[in-house]
């Protein structure tokens, strides 16, 4: 194993080790969550809200190292279940996955929220598309293979202790250019949250975030269902 390709491994291993008390404690949260809204206080449930999008914001700038150093792999990430890989946009849910979660799990909305939360979806498509279009253009501006074969053929291959090296020029330019998009995608999954938080009261903020909380476990728990359950029957069907 060449030297470099053991602290590739280690910084995957980091950033999966990380996730895993990441999800420990969004569960734990998401007891919080539960708990919490049956309180008539404020201030309770407001600092709450504050640790939970810390707690969101944590997770981001992890995965921005671990992006740094191997972008391509975002895309397909092994931490992730196939599953969980059939919903990622740019390397993360879709910003605007956020306005179902709220209309599905709030019936109180007042029409001025109704009106703002209409405004800030279409504010979002906008940037969504926006940040669609900037990534296709960047793959076509060197005739790029898709990204998903990329993290296999370039990720793993060329990291030396943690940082890029004897890479294609060309390559070095997209995955340059793809890390910027993919930063941009996580700024507004962070801001649109961040909105929609601010739109509501806190009430309403514990409720979308705890329907958030729990689309994500519940994604993450079939996911691993399905592979175990996919990994017995190959082992049955080898005779195992």
């Amino acid at each position: 194993m060449a030297p470099g390709s053991s602290r590739a491994n280690i910084s995957v291993g980091y950033f999966e080790a990380f996730l895993q008390g990441w999800l420990r404690r969004q569960e734990q949260f998401l007891n919080e969550l539960t708990i919490t809204q049956t309180t008539l206080d404020e201030s309770i449930m407001r600092n709450l809200i504050s640790r939970i999008l810390a707690h969101y914001q944590e997770y981001y700038e992890e995965k921005s190292r671990m992006s740094h150093i191997n972008v391509f792999y975002m895309f397909s990430p092994s931490w992730f279940t196939p599953l969980e890989k059939s919903f990622l946009w740019i390397a993360g849910f879709k910003p605007g996955l956020a306005f179902p979660l709220v209309m599905n799990s709030l019936n109180d909305l007042a029409e001025n929220q109704i009106e703002r939360i209409n405004r800030l979806r279409i504010e979002t498509r906008i940037e969504e598309r926006n940040l669609m279009d900037k990534l296709a253009k960047i793959q076509e501006s060197v005739a790029a293979p898709p990204l998903m074969g990329l993290a296999q053929q370039y990720g793993m291959e060329v990291l030396r202790d943690g940082e890029i090296t004897e890479v294609d020029e060309e390559i070095e330019t997209l995955r340059s250019a793809v890390e910027n998009v993919v930063t941009d995608a996580d700024r507004l999954r962070t801001r649109t949250a961040d909105s929609v938080v601010g739109i509501l009261n806190p009430l309403q903020s514990l409720k979308f975030l705890e329907a958030a909380a729990q689309l994500q476990l519940r994604i993450r728990m079939v996911g691993m269902q399905r592979e175990a359950e996919r990994r017995h029957q190959m082992d049955t069907s080898n005779g195992w």
